[in-house]
């Protein structure tokens, strides 16, 4: 697929343009409006002047700019708010600038009436100029003035429109569900309110809205859909918020494949909206493919550097180092010029993520690899490596020995750090992954840890593997699924659990019982016993969505009023001390400072 294109700027402006202040937004003038008289509302953008008394304004929306033609503008400052009444002209010959939408029209025998004075901004509104985040946030109501920042809200509206219409035209029904709940395992810490009515009780803040969607199924909604806002204290990073905004989705009698279409029809609605192209069918793969190949199970597909099998190149090796449950490597093109320097940064790193070590190739003429551990591999290993690698004069190899999901875990991070390109390069690339396994490790005490709620449903070619024990279990496929994005986990979902005999036999698997189930999850259970549907269901972020479609690394920029990397907001100053007063309201007392 090709780059995806540039969004609009704003959405075109149809009716509603006028009110009884204006008659028309500053980005939407063209030749077409000559010689119209027009009132425009909006910010002093730039002012140039042109003699003694004239002036030129550029006069900004967030639809664009207009150039103004003022007489006596001296008093006017950048981002005063006024209203400009004029005559619609074309601009002097050679005076056209083909860089604005506007850049034919100008606004001629103008009158301005200064709605707000306002102080200089506290940083320049211009996207060439580098502004510390912390500022910004802090005076987000002027960073919003931004074209970038007006762009980004106005394109996550149109996201958000397509996915209702989508949802809707599949027969889903928008329902809201609490915010204010019980505490249930959701795998990162609840954010809690304490209730005022029954102290030393609390509500928790919803993580998602899972066990409330699946009673909807239990009570015959069939197919139900939510843009919901879900809040989880976990730490933040460039694709996470406390408070996220998701598609949240579940329907009865429905398959995996059905849940896939659902979804790949809303997002493929969204992206259209935006970009104006529909994208293809989103490509299958499972789990395991997606582990072997990346060595992620969110894999950007946009680039090679493939992680290729060698351990049975190694199988019989004298290199000690190499005698290893698994050895896999991958090719960086024309990476032969990393300096020396740079190869040991790549090692300690691979150290620093819990390998042993790395070892790296410089591919030579005739595909001669020169390594500092070249000397203890035979003549054969060595043409195997590059062989297998499809080595070229000028790459480096880099290889790892250790256990298989170690291997792939270290593979895959420095395939992306050495390969991924920038989020805006090589089109939009959705696949979703399937498969996953249903636990991801064995504990300590020889229980399974779970990979995804209890509720998940084991594939059904696997439920005789359920009676096995240990790392036998591992092998354990679920019904679950994610959809990926250029290496972005937009979401996830599975079939659930509908069945009291796997249910039960789930729990004793990982040491739940029937107590701690009656406590965690009593009023879903509950619910089962009257008659349960078979349902499946989803959920994927939109801050997410909208970030890839914009072209944005951080979804701190597709959102208004985001926190900062450490969670807090500068703008208004939260998370703050509560008064004593209030805390004795609500029966609490803080413990010292840890």
């Amino acid at each position: 697929m090709a780059d995806h294109p540039e969004p609009p700027a704003t959405p075109t402006d149809g009716l509603g343009a006028a009110t009884s202040m204006r008659t028309d937004r500053c980005g939407t003038l063209g030749p077409d409006d000559v010689g119209r008289t027009v009132s425009l509302c909006g910010w002093v953008d730039r002012r140039r002047e042109h003699g003694e008394h004239l002036a030129f304004i550029d006069l900004r929306d967030h639809t664009g700019v207009i150039q103004c033609v003022v007489d006596g503008a001296h008093d006017l400052r950048s981002e005063y708010v006024v209203k400009m009444t004029g005559t619609v002209r074309r601009r002097p010959e050679g005076t056209v600038n083909p860089d604005l939408a506007t850049g034919e029209v100008e606004l001629a025998d103008v009158t301005v009436e200064v709605l707000a004075t306002a102080e200089p901004p506290p940083f320049p509104l211009d996207e060439r100029t580098e502004v510390d985040e912390v500022l910004r946030l802090a005076h987000r109501y002027v960073d919003l003035r931004k074209a970038r920042m007006q762009r980004n809200l106005r394109t996550r509206a149109v996201v958000n429109d397509a996915i209702r219409r989508s949802m809707q035209a599949q027969g889903f029904v928008e329902i809201e569900t609490p915010m204010l709940i019980a505490s249930t395992p959701e795998g990162a810490r609840d954010f809690v309110v304490p209730s005022r009515k029954e102290p030393g009780s609390f509500y928790a803040l919803p993580q998602s809205p899972q066990l409330f969607k699946q009673l909807c199924m239990v009570g015959g909604i069939d197919r139900y859909y939510q843009i919901a806002r879900c809040l989880r204290d976990e730490d933040l990073r460039a694709d996470r918020q406390f408070e996220f905004m998701q598609l949240d989705a579940e329907a009865s009698f429905v398959s995996a494949d059905d849940v896939h279409r659902f979804i790949s029809a809303a997002v493929a609605e969204a992206v259209e909206a935006v970009t104006g192209e529909r994208p293809a069918a989103f490509p299958v793969m499972t789990w395991h493919e997606a582990m072997e190949r990346f060595g992620s199970d969110k894999p950007d597909v946009r680039f090679g550097m493939e992680l290729v099998e060698l351990t049975e190149v190694f199988a019989d090796t004298a290199f000690n180092a190499f005698r290893a449950e698994c050895i896999k490597g991958i090719r960086v093109p024309g990476g032969a010029s990393l300096g020396r320097n740079r190869l040991d940064d790549l090692t300690d790193r691979v150290k620093a993520w819990g390998g042993k070590g790395l070892v790296w190739m410089r591919v030579g003429a005739d595909r001669e690899l020169a390594s500092p551990v070249a000397k203890f591999l035979s003549d054969a290993e060595l043409a195997a490596t590059a062989e297998r690698l499809e080595a070229d004069e000028g790459d480096l190899l880099l290889l790892v020995a250790d256990r298989r999901r170690t291997v792939q875990h270290l593979l895959g991070r420095l395939r992306l750090e050495l390969g991924r390109p920038p989020v805006t390069e090589g089109g939009l690339h959705f696949l979703w992954v399937v498969d996953f396994p249903l636990f991801e490790d064995v504990g300590p005490d020889g229980r399974p840890v779970p990979a995804h709620h209890p509720f998940t449903m084991p594939h059904p070619d696997d439920l005789d593997l359920l009676d096995a024990s240990g790392e036998e279990l591992l092998a354990v496929r679920s019904q679950s699924y994610d959809l990926v994005l250029n290496g972005w986990e937009l979401g996830s979902g599975s079939v659930r659990i509908h069945r009291r005999d796997i249910q039960e036999r789930i729990f004793a698997l990982l040491g739940i019982g029937e107590e701690e189930a009656r406590a965690k999850f009593g009023f879903l259970l509950d619910a089962f016993r009257y008659g349960a549907p078979p349902h499946a269901g989803f959920a994927f972020g939109i801050d997410r969505l909208v970030a890839l479609l914009v072209g944005e690394e951080n979804i701190r920029e597709v959102i208004a009023f985001p926190k900062t990397q450490s969670g807090a907001d500068p703008l208004t100053g939260a998370p703050t001390p509560i008064d004593p007063a209030h805390l004795a309201e609500l029966g609490l007392r803080l413990a010292p400072p840890r």
